[in-house]
């Protein structure tokens, strides 16, 4: 039976009455948290790969992406103020549907974070190639300075060093239990902020400005087709990935005063404002150095992160690299119009701002597995707390060898897309799992119900499908192979070494959510 299985709400909730916040955030508070908590990685790295699926189309595929965040975000907040337990999507799904589809969203959350984290290690990587070429005129050999030309890498690439140091080093300082305070975290939005604003007021009123560039607006059309990722629509369902970490703001329901009022004006504050900051810089980029596409010999763009569009841009040289085709792009874009200082500080921000974003991902990604082995559907081994350093050692050091592998061998464009998959499935869960939560346990106190749930929850799950269907082929067809691994594993495994099938109903008081080494 699917919904066999399913753990007790009324014990997590036990555990959660445990923990007793003061509530001390308002509105404004709530809202410039969920700023940086969503400014930093899609914007600085995936601008151009959105360009080469939409063109001058980006700023629409924002737009897309954003309304759909919404939508999800406040399904997101009722759940994870009714039920603040780690583990995310994959304990609201225990709690509602069973394990078998726990499982499938536990799986599938591994798939989004391991995979995110990744992609901006690959991101970090080109803005620490920009800058060391830009300052010192040093350059990494290209054997070692991205993936093989074959994964939509570069000419004569192997591996992409930079990128496997990174998700390496935010790996051992994981281990080691290092912690960033919540200072550092505010210089860090301060800067991404401040370099974004800098962009903005560099390029919208530049001389180079021409609303000439903006023509065609979508070159490959609104909608590409299921399965091409090509279009407004597929350039949404890759630039998704610049929102995610709007549910960090979600999370804070419980410490917000008037959540019912505060919590939507805070989400849907923060991701407007994410929305039309994310605009402008597409905008900016486009209208100063051109954002079409690099068409194929049948009229259509090339695939982003493909071995035909990288051929084509090592046909140009450096200082006239198309948008599309830079792994730095905003750095890029000022570089071109005269800015090369301000250029490289954006630079600089990029590089100091990103490997927080790989730690909140990694440290996400361990979580979830942490709490599925102690749930015995991971190897409980997984779940070992070092002796000095009180970290899972034993998950962090997994999961940043599978991170830094990924990062070493597939293009950013590639790695976006196929975590993109990961998360429509958990938030398309997490909307039903609302939805059955307020028939199954409508007497529960919640501090945050969604507004309109008869028309949010349905809005979630159909915009998280039709994102997920617009993604590029290959990129959807992972989820459902990676899926079908996860099962095989979780009826050979998992099913019979489950605590709560073998009649076990823990839950650990530090079940409960952890302060994040840092939020992004």
């Amino acid at each position: 039976m699917i919904f066999g299985r399913v753990k007790p709400l009324d014990a997590i909730l036990a555990t959660a009455e445990k923990k007793s916040l003061h509530r001390t955030l308002g509105a404004f508070q709530l809202t410039l948290f969920g700023i940086g908590c969503v400014i930093g990685t899609g914007i600085f790295v995936l601008t151009a790969a959105g360009a080469q699926k939409a063109g001058p189309g980006l700023m629409l595929a924002f737009a897309i992406a954003g309304l759909i965040c919404i939508v999800a975000a406040l399904c997101y907040a009722e759940i994870a103020a009714m039920i603040p337990v780690a583990g995310s999507a994959y304990t609201y799904t225990y709690a509602t549907m069973g394990e078998v589809l726990a499982w499938t969203v536990g799986w599938a959350l591994v798939l989004e974070y391991a995979v995110a984290a990744s992609a901006v290690s690959v991101g970090w990587s080109g803005y620490l190639n920009g800058l060391l070429l830009e300052f010192f005129g040093f350059q990494f050999p290209a054997a070692l300075a991205g993936a093989p030309l074959a994964l939509g890498g570069i000419e004569g690439g192997i591996i992409n060093l930079p990128a496997v140091f990174i998700a390496l080093l935010i790996t051992w300082l994981l281990m080691i239990g290092t912690t960033e305070s919540a200072r550092v975290n505010a210089v860090l939005v301060a800067i991404k902020v401040t370099a974004l604003t800098a962009f903005i007021a560099l390029t919208l009123p530049s001389e180079a400005f021409s609303t000439d560039k903006f023509n065609p607006f979508l070159p490959a059309g609104v909608f590409g087709g299921f399965g091409s990722g090509l279009g407004a629509v597929g350039a949404a369902a890759t630039i998704f990935f610049a929102y995610v970490g709007f549910d960090a703001v979600s999370t804070a329901a419980e410490e917000t005063k008037n959540p019912q009022r505060n919590v939507p004006i805070g989400l849907i504050g923060s991701l407007l404002f994410c929305t039309v900051f994310y605009i402008l810089v597409a905008a900016g980029a486009v209208g100063t150095v051109g954002g079409q596409p690099i068409m194929g010999p049948n009229g259509i763009p090339f695939p982003a992160g493909s071995e035909e569009l990288a051929r084509q841009c090592a046909t140009f040289a450096a200082d006239q690299l198309p948008l599309v085709c830079s792994n730095e792009a905003l750095a890029h874009v000022l570089r071109q119009i005269g800015w090369s200082g301000v250029g490289n500080m954006l630079g600089i921000a990029a590089f100091v701002a990103l490997p927080s974003v790989i730690l909140i991902l990694l440290f996400g990604q361990t979580r979830v597995a942490f709490v599925m082995s102690r749930d015995g559907l991971l190897p409980e081994s997984w779940s070992k707390v070092h002796p000095k350093w009180k970290t899972p050692h034993v998950i962090t050091a997994i999961t940043g060898i599978v991170v830094a592998f990924a990062a070493a061998f597939l293009p950013v464009g590639k790695l976006a897309d196929i975590a993109n998959a990961g998360t429509l499935y958990a938030f398309m869960m997490v909307a039903i799992a609302v939805m059955i939560l307020r028939k199954t346990a409508a007497n529960t106190p919640r501090a945050f119900k969604t507004p309109a749930l008869w028309l949010i929850g349905p809005l979630t799950i159909a915009g998280t499908i039709f994102l997920f269907l617009n993604l590029p082929f290959e990129a959807m067809i992972v989820l459902p192979i990676w899926g079908a691994i996860g099962l095989v594993f979780y009826f050979l495994y998992s099913r019979s070494r489950s605590h709560l099938g073998r009649g076990i109903v823990e839950v650990h008081e530090d079940d409960l959510e952890p302060h994040a080494p840092i939020h992004d």
